[in-house]
């Protein structure tokens, strides 16, 4: 017999068909590899007979007593004197992680006062719908109705010959002298369609650029591509992520004679200028937008549209009548 675990969707499907077919509890059982209880108590649980045991029905039901389980252990739930302060702060506002860090500095020494930002989200997010929940919920800065949690990828293999953004010139920090870029990607529908985007650090000047998909290949192609039709002194540096989409670096050199430094891992800072542009950008083309329905046309307005705005980190100059400076 199989180590034991919780019984699954399917194998509460095969309980209906073999019930169904007139089976008994132990030819179910063999056929699953369970043992004859299991299946006994999964029949009779809530008063379920053979004739209204129903796969889909007992399945939510397990999984709203396995909620409710498991709600009943949470310390908000337990501790009837923190709860209630908590829920009030909520309602002023306050994150979970200014009200964890706040009750450790209003009771030091009362560990049953204590508890972690999680441990609030994990008790509003299992707390059972209802009027509260949906008031609590509301008060947070992200009004998600589920816990959305980040993805643990493995780390990928370092790309060959990287240099890191500080080795780049001081000159290019500094933004005294044109032809330092910064680059990035943005993510169409689905993440199934891909903007190019190129920033130069001193003048905001922008350069959007269709790209087919994300290989290092297309990536490298199109923005070389964009880069040959600039002047040699606007080609200098190009500072990007760690995304390995710039694999080829070193034949994006090669072509034009730009050096490409990487930023550090969750480092968005250190592109702060390409970042920032990215914002201005989907103000055009907003999350969701499917690029392969977005014609050349379009995309080249907006790129004229964004150089052609003053900016006040220029004096309220436009972008292209800074770039049409570093070029008189």
């Amino acid at each position: 017999m199989r180590k034991y675990h919780r019984l699954t969707r399917c194998d509460r499907e095969e309980i209906s068909r073999g019930l169904a077919l007139g089976k008994t509890f132990r030819q179910i059982a063999r056929e699953l590899r369970r043992y004859p209880s299991t299946i006994m108590r999964e029949v009779k649980s809530g008063e379920m007979v053979h004739s209204s045991y129903r796969a889909m029905h007992a399945h939510w039901k397990s999984l709203r007593q396995a909620k409710s389980r498991r709600y009943g252990k949470y310390k908000l739930v337990m501790n009837g004197a923190l709860r209630p302060i908590v829920e009030d702060l909520l309602r002023k506002r306050w994150s979970p992680r200014q009200i964890v860090n706040r009750l450790k500095k209003e009771y030091p020494h009362n560990a049953d006062m204590h508890l972690s930002h999680e441990a609030i989200y994990s008790y509003l997010y299992v707390m059972p719908k209802g009027a509260l929940r949906r008031e609590l919920l509301s008060t947070l800065r992200r009004k998600r109705q589920r816990r959305r949690r980040m993805r643990s990828w493995n780390t990928p293999a370092p790309m060959e010959d990287m240099a890191f953004i500080n080795e780049r010139p001081k000159e290019a920090d500094d933004r005294i002298v044109p032809g330092h870029w910064e680059g990035d990607i943005l993510m169409g529908r689905e993440c199934r369609s891909f903007l190019g985007t190129l920033v130069e650090r001193k003048t905001r000047f922008l350069i959007l650029t269709q790209l087919k998909g994300k290989s290092a290949q297309e990536v490298r192609r199109a923005f070389a591509r964009k880069m040959r039709q600039l002047p040699a002194q606007l080609k200098r540096t190009l500072t990007y992520d760690q995304g390995r989409e710039m694999a080829e670096h070193k034949l994006f050199t090669k072509e034009t004679q730009m050096r490409v430094y990487f930023c550090h891992p969750k480092s968005p800072w250190e592109r702060g200028t390409c970042e920032n542009t990215n914002g201005l950008i989907r103000q055009f083309f907003p999350k969701g937008t499917d690029f392969t329905k977005i014609s050349l046309e379009e995309i080249e307005r907006v790129e004229y549209l964004l150089n052609d705005r003053p900016r006040g980190v220029l004096n309220w100059d436009k972008p292209c009548e800074a770039m049409a400076e570093v070029l008189r």
